[in-house]
């Protein structure tokens, strides 16, 4: 069972959580890297996922118009990825539902809703 409703809002829209990830996770590397290209290896590492199976959700959200794969500036072997406008949309909507979701579930805590995230994190981290 999830913690918070948000991963059950997304999933309405068909996009499952993997691909919403990939999708949100390339959404903010493309607008923090500025011109530098994000390649797949790039999204891997920082969605902490396995190459092979990025591969596969990539292929998926590109089918969907959400993902392009574009020539590399530098290297003919690689491609650099982009979101498309309507990936960019989509994440953008899907970050107002997962807010208004965590908004929800959280509420109870009140004004101890940033202590728990930090007792949360400790118990993440503490490996």
């Amino acid at each position: 069972m999830s913690p918070s409703p948000a991963p059950h809002a997304l999933d309405r829209g068909g996009r499952g959580g993997r691909r919403w990830g990939l999708l949100a996770s390339l959404t903010w590397l493309t607008g923090k890297s500025g011109d530098e290209p994000v390649m797949q290896r790039d999204l891997a590492a920082h969605a902490a996922t396995d190459p092979m199976m990025t591969s596969q959700v990539l292929r998926t959200l590109e089918q969907k118009g959400l993902v392009e794969r574009r020539e590399h500036p530098s290297d003919r072997r690689a491609k650099s990825l982009v979101p498309t406008k309507t990936g960019v949309a989509l994440v953008n909507r899907a970050i107002v539902a997962v807010e208004s979701c965590d908004r929800d579930f959280f509420g109870p805590l009140g004004d101890r809703t940033g202590s728990f995230a930090t007792a949360l994190r400790r118990l993440r981290d503490r490996a």
